[in-house]
């Protein structure tokens, strides 16, 4: 069952803020996601990182792209408002995208991942190579990548710094200790308060575990032939990505034999949040190319 969004302007500059929650129901288990933008023309579906909830999605980025294309933003399996329970592998989260793309009519999108959403794009291609037209990475890596099955002991010590200075984690874990850096993780932590009501509901912990386990599989599993990834490929980071290493961004740009790299200085895992305004500009005119 899809519900749709009712009352909603689609030239409106805070689209996301006010996007209506909605649910599509695969195999028995509710999907929540937010969809905005012009009804005409290939959707862009995004996919979020590490227990992330549609309230973690940019609403620059998902309003900039949306001035002209659909944009589709969704919880994963047991994230947020999404039922069931979360995955513990990146090819079951693959498999969900599909199965949710299909239910809500789509032949054919173009796909957005950023960090573990980047996994599961890589995944959803290398599956159904026909159900997606053009392909944006961002802040994530291959299987096997290096450094990505040792993320919980980069990202816990960092965690336990935001809690002792009362600081969301992804302040350190997202931004270089510039000034820059700090400045853009003020700003786009301030951006993701900015929904007031009808907020997405906060991950458990259990779910948020559960994930982890998916990206450590990831990260020691074999590597994936990426030379099947035969569609127009964006790949994008920062210089000083700790999470995902930078390394992995020039390995996926070697690797995926249509494609081409953005690395953006003094910027970390979230180098697209600090450079919101040029990342839109170049993946709108990379997917309309």
């Amino acid at each position: 069952m899809i519900v749709e969004a009712t009352n909603r302007d689609p030239v409106s500059p805070a689209q996301f803020v006010c996007a209506a929650n909605l649910r599509v129901t695969v195999a028995g288990t509710a999907f929540a996601y937010r969809d905005l933008g012009p009804r005409d023309g290939l959707p862009l579906v995004l996919l979020n990182h590490w227990g992330a909830v549609l309230d973690n999605f940019d609403p620059r980025i998902l309003d900039g792209l949306a001035r002209t294309r659909r944009v589709i933003a969704m919880d994963y399996r047991g994230i947020g408002a999404s039922g069931g329970t979360a995955p513990l592998t990146v090819g079951e989260m693959a498999d969900d995208a599909i199965a949710v793309i299909r239910a809500l009519g789509f032949k054919q999108v173009d796909l957005l991942g950023f960090s573990l959403g980047g996994f599961v794009a890589q995944d959803i291609v290398l599956r159904a190579p026909e159900r997606v037209r053009r392909l944006i990475l961002t802040g994530t890596g291959p299987a096997g990548g290096q450094g990505i099955d040792k993320v919980w002991s980069v990202s816990w010590p960092l965690m336990l710094k935001g809690l002792l200075t009362r600081r969301d984690p992804k302040f350190y874990l997202f931004f270089t200790a510039t000034t820059n850096g700090r400045k853009a993780a003020k700003d786009f932590l301030n951006r993701l308060k900015e929904r007031e009501t009808d907020r997405d509901k906060n991950p458990t912990p259990g779910a948020f575990m559960r994930q982890l386990k998916a990206i450590h599989a990831w990260g020691r599993q074999p590597p994936q032939d990426l030379s099947r990834i035969q569609i127009p490929t964006l790949i994008v980071n920062g210089d000083n990505d700790i999470m995902v290493p930078t390394v992995n961004s020039a390995e996926l740009a070697d690797r995926i034999p249509n494609s081409q790299l953005i690395l953006y200085p003094d910027a970390g895992h979230g180098g697209i949040f600090q450079y919101h305004t040029d990342f839109v500009t170049r993946a709108t005119a990379f997917l309309n190319a």
